[in-house]
């Protein structure tokens, strides 16, 4: 009896447990057989009496990231942009498991290890190497004038999130949010806003001179209206005015316009 409770409690003491909010994934046999040793598992899981068995707990939260180095300090990335300008880079994202896939993302990483590290060890050696190579290609497609211009970075930051997100979901992970945090050297900021006030002035003269121009069109028109009108002495207009002038008595000498004697009989 006393030997049957002894070894219920070795039993009992030797279980893992899937702690709340998070999902288990049990390797057997030290995965030799692939991905068909990797299983979803709950609760009370038995690791010690069949060997090669490992438990992996996988957070079923959200999980925040930013890029660190090993001393958990900011770690920054140097780029460049197609033109060859030089800029930086401080990517935060946040991301959490697909509840299917979790045992294809454990099956995929279980050589960094199990435990509470193995989130953390993820990120540094699959998924952050990953982001830096998406967005390192991503900003080869980029001039420095286009990231600068309005609306220029936010399209950048919607390409990389895309290829991002599509690489994340092959992992078994849910890319939540992303943001690259671009930076361009005080020198550069100060060449782009000189060229973009440089282009603002061109644009306003070449506002000012099709106004000229049209203004010009306009006084050349006027012009030739002008001169239609005072050198436009029609037949009509000269017995209009040889009607005002003649008094319909005094004798007329010369060429007399007909239709007016006409209508004055």
């Amino acid at each position: 009896m006393v030997a049957i409770t002894l070894l219920a409690t070795i039993m009992f003491t030797s279980c893992d447990r899937v702690a709340p909010n998070y999902y288990g994934v049990l390797m057997e046999n030290y995965g030799k057989s692939g991905k068909s040793d990797y299983s979803k598992v709950q609760g009370r899981v038995n690791t010690v009496f069949s060997a090669g068995t490992e438990l992996f707990q996988v957070p079923a939260w959200e999980q925040r990231a930013a890029f660190t180095d090993d001393k958990n300090q900011e770690r920054i990335l140097h780029l460049k942009a197609s033109d060859n300008t030089e800029f930086t880079a401080k990517p935060i994202y946040s991301y959490k498991a697909i509840p299917s896939k979790v045992v294809d993302l454990v099956f995929q990483n279980s050589r960094l290890g199990s435990g509470e590290g193995f989130m953390r060890s993820l990120e540094d050696n699959v998924l952050e190497p990953r982001i830096y190579d998406i967005i390192k290609e991503e900003s080869r497609r980029y001039t420095t004038d286009t990231l600068m211009a309005q609306g220029g970075s936010l399209t950048f930051e919607e390409r990389v999130q895309a290829v991002i997100k599509k690489a994340f979901e092959e992992s078994g992970l849910e890319l939540i949010s992303f943001s690259s945090n671009l930076d361009f050297s005080a020198k550069v900021k100060e060449k782009i806003d000189t060229r973009n006030e440089v282009n603002t002035n061109i644009s306003v003269l070449d506002q000012q001179i099709m106004e000229q121009r049209k203004r010009n069109e306009l006084a050349t028109l006027q012009a030739e209206e002008n001169k239609i009108i005072s050198s436009g002495i029609t037949p009509q207009l000269l017995q209009q005015q040889f009607i005002t002038k003649w008094d319909g008595k005094t004798p007329l000498y010369g060429n007399t316009p007909l239709n007016l004697l006409k209508s004055v009989n």
